[in-house]
């Protein structure tokens, strides 16, 4: 029985980035190792705050909303690896090694705070995978691989324990974001309004729109219209039998074309052609 081989087109690594770069809040297909080296960044994935601390290392089914929130005056130091865990689901059902992927999808995304020893040798997963895609070679694409398995069947068992430790204590301005944030997931579909926000949570809506954009690098609404394209999205992949008028009001737009628009220039296509994508996808991963 044959195993698959893997590609670059399958697994991207991109090591020790030092670059700064905005990004909006986005989601993708590909299960993700989010590695912090040093600096400072809140990472915001769906509706938690994390602030980061050298050492911490995040991992995402990539659908959950997320978005780094980097500071202009500080450095901003990660590591990075996208993988196509169909695929790799594939490779390791062969190998008996499936629930190494449970992680992803079961706990959505979870963070693990490495710290001395562990961190050392986390760090040494990484730079092993970034020699060997470096170099030419069989052997060494062949070690590569088995240096992204080794980092996968290393950070299983710290996703078995029931991990407890003490997060880096909230501001009160990270706070109040976070209750926004929490507002907002559980209310995205509704009509949402600044005047209304304010009152639930007992704030100024002048203040808490200050406050959101100083924390998390975008405005209150900039935020609720990517959760809700998000959600199309997940909507889009669940059932693809939904028009883009419905899916538009289920998410919680007032008006299709706002919704379309809105879809576009968050994800570069149409929403139409975005589902024809995704429905093609589907029946090529059914028929392979």
């Amino acid at each position: 029985m044959s195993i698959p081989s893997i590609t670059s087109a399958q697994i991207n690594l991109s090591y020790y980035q030092r670059y700064k770069t905005e990004m909006n809040f986005h989601s993708h297909e590909e299960y993700e190792i989010y590695y912090f080296h040093g600096g400072k960044c809140n990472y915001l994935i769906g509706d938690q705050i994390h602030v980061l601390s050298p050492g911490d290392l995040i991992l995402m089914n990539g659908l959950t909303l997320h978005c780094p929130k980097i500071f202009e005056h500080e450095e901003y130091i990660r590591t990075t690896l996208h993988f196509d865990h169909v695929h790799f689901r594939g490779i390791l059902r062969h190998m008996g090694m499936e629930s190494l992927l449970n992680p992803f999808f079961s706990l959505q995304s979870f963070r693990i705070p490495f710290r001395d020893n562990e961190k050392e040798e986390v760090e040494k997963l990484f730079s092993s995978m970034h020699q060997f895609s470096n170099k030419k070679g069989v052997v060494s694409e062949y070690r590569f691989q088995l240096a992204f398995l080794d980092m996968l069947a290393y950070l299983y068992p710290f996703c078995q324990r029931s991990l407890t430790y003490t997060k880096d204590p909230q501001s009160e301005k990270e706070k109040n974001v976070q209750q926004v944030i929490t507002y907002l997931e559980k209310h995205f579909k509704e009509d949402v309004n600044l005047k209304q926000l304010g009152e639930d949570l007992h704030l100024s809506k002048y203040y808490l729109a200050k406050i959101f954009k100083d924390v998390t690098g975008v405005t209150i609404f900039n935020y609720l219209y990517h959760r809700r394209i998000n959600q199309a999205k997940i909507e889009f992949l669940m059932n693809d039998e939904l028009t883009v008028t419905e899916l538009s009001y289920m998410v919680g737009f007032k008006h299709p074309s706002h919704f379309s628009k809105v879809f576009k220039d968050s994800t570069g296509v149409t929403p139409e052609y975005y589902k024809k994508r995704m429905i093609s996808q589907e029946k090529n991963r059914q028929n392979s």
